[in-house]
């Protein structure tokens, strides 16, 4: 898939920033998104300096508004060829209180599922209207597991995840593509943040690559490392009971 204008949110850090770099070349116009300015600006700056046209907008997907304001714009400036929908807020929990606070449950919910929602419906017609274009969204591992350290995190990703798998059917017959993303670990500052084991640890850079290399293919899901789509395909295995009961003896070590 040729790709000359795209946009990525998140892009201020982590894989969003790496995706940026990645694709940043002559003959490309990259529309960025993130909430840190400076970060921002940083990354806009090594991607003019690798050739592509570069637009940016530093604001808080959480704003809907402001949102649909910025994409109706972007795309209508330069018919986006490809959308990577890259922010998202996370983070394990501590051991008390039960509940998570309910500013932080907007903000995660919004970030995390609603904006992407909006966003992905809104460019979904113009795609369609121009029979092209990809969608990609970041999800995560979590999404297949009720992870009881970050309950909301992993919700949102799984409510994305079926998402995703539902636009990628009802978009197919318009010529429109889906690849949802499922990683697991890797080091961007939202795993850095973790007080958990971080196992198969892979670099933004490494995951930015195999990224780009499904989104080339017409990837529908990827799930990276590899090894946690082992894990992944093995888990669905097990009777939901027993997992269940592996998921709270995890979550009585590190409530203790």
């Amino acid at each position: 898939m040729t790709c000359s204008s795209i946009l990525i949110t998140g892009a201020s850090s982590g894989i969003g920033a790496a995706l940026a770099r990645r694709y940043a070349g002559p003959g490309v116009r990259l529309t960025l998104w993130g909430r840190d300015a400076v970060r921002l600006a940083a990354v806009a700056d090594a991607c003019r300096a690798k050739g592509a046209t570069i637009d940016v907008a530093c604001f808080d997907l959480a704003d809907l508004d402001r949102l649909t304001a910025e994409l109706t714009a972007a795309d209508q400036a330069s018919p986006l060829d490809l959308a990577i929908l890259s922010a998202g807020l996370g983070g394990s929990l501590p051991a008390r209180p039960a509940g998570q606070d309910a500013a932080a449950v907007r903000a995660m919910a919004a970030v995390n599922f609603t904006a992407p929602v909006v966003m992905a419906n809104l460019l979904a017609d113009r795609m369609a209207a121009r029979s092209a274009g990809r969608l990609v969204f970041i999800g995560s591992l979590a999404a297949a597991f009720p992870l009881p350290m970050a309950p909301l995190y992993a919700g949102t990703k799984a409510g994305l995840t079926v998402f995703a798998e539902a636009l990628a059917i009802r978009l197919r017959p318009f010529g429109v593509g889906v690849t949802l993303v499922s990683p697991g670990f890797v080091d961007t500052p939202m795993s850095q943040s973790l007080s958990e084991p971080r196992p198969f640890l892979i670099s933004a850079d490494a995951a930015a690559a195999a990224i780009a290399a499904a989104v080339a293919r017409g990837t529908g899901h990827l799930v990276l490392p590899w090894p946690f789509a082992l894990l992944r395909a093995l888990s669905g295995l097990l009777p939901r009971r027993l997992l269940l009961a592996i998921l709270s003896g995890i979550n009585r070590r590190f409530s203790r």
